[in-house]
């Protein structure tokens, strides 16, 4: 897979307000760093969600290394890099406990243990998916494109930039909506169907099922599965333009679909997500 970022959909409401959604590939082990930024909804691609196998193979075709091997000091960061010698040796020795993880996630496999823990092993080695929404970024490439910021957090929020700086946002019109990962052949559908197989894409982080086909009736499903259980992340990245530009949640000038469904779940319980 490698580093990766893409625009899936970028809009701008009548106040002059841009609704950004990213696709973003990261190394896995710095998800928990992409995590703490508030002002991003984000859904990833979940390690208990594909089957071992298949993450097996992926470790062994396109593992995961460190993008520069850094000399330890005190500190967060390192200021100088290992020689060359060094390096080899260091690649050697991570690709070596992808191999050993491997194994061990083969002998759990053989134990019948549940995907949802044995893959957890495979981790450190892995690419990531993550689809995100925002109309804030300053604060977090002012964070991450810098020399301080983790290596391969930065390169990933670098690309970001790039594309952010590259895309060209369109207009939506206030009661339209902003709908990532719906496909030009379905815009005819009805908008609440289109509301709904949006969420439920951003939620499995692609517009196809983890058999790799696209499935309406399937989305739909998954949408009112998400709807019934409160896993509302992935309502967050379905918006309308607001009448201003103050801020709704984490998005200025924008309203999330997850406000109607939390309004329309008001009182019924309190345990939303």
């Amino acid at each position: 897979m490698g580093f990766a970022a893409r625009i899936l959909l970028d809009s701008i409401s009548p106040q002059g307000v841009r609704l950004t959604t990213m696709e973003v590939v990261f190394p896995r082990f710095v998800l928990a760093e992409f995590n703490t930024h508030r002002v991003f909804s984000r859904n990833s691609a979940s390690s208990r969600a594909i089957p071992t196998a298949k993450l097996i193979e992926r470790v062994i075709e396109d593992p995961v290394v460190p993008v520069e091997w850094g000399r330890n000091k005190r500190g967060m960061s390192a200021s100088e890099v290992l020689g060359e010698a060094e390096e080899r040796e260091g690649l050697g020795l991570w690709l070596s406990a992808r191999d050993a993880a491997v194994e061990r996630a083969r002998r759990l496999a053989e134990l019948k243990v549940h995907k949802q823990v044995l893959n957890r092993i495979l981790e450190p080695f892995l690419w990531h998916t993550v689809i995100v929404t925002a109309t804030e970024w300053r604060n977090f490439f002012a964070l991450r494109c810098t020399p301080n910021a983790q290596p391969e957090i930065r390169r990933a929020a670098t690309l970001m930039r790039e594309a952010l700086d590259a895309g060209r946002p369109r207009p939506v019109e206030r009661g339209a909506w902003h709908l990532p990962l719906i496909q030009d052949d379905e815009r005819a559908l009805d908008v609440e169907r289109l509301k709904a197989i949006s969420v439920a894409r951003c939620a499995r982080v692609s517009y196809l099922t983890h058999d790799g086909e696209r499935d309406l009736e399937r989305d739909l499903e998954l949408y009112e599965r998400l709807s019934a259980d409160r896993h509302l992340s992935p309502f967050e990245h379905v918006a309308t333009p607001a009448e201003d530009d103050a801020f709704y949640a984490n998005f200025r000038g924008w309203v999330q679909l997850r406000r109607s469904i939390e309004a329309g779940l008001a009182g019924v319980r309190s345990d939303v997500r």
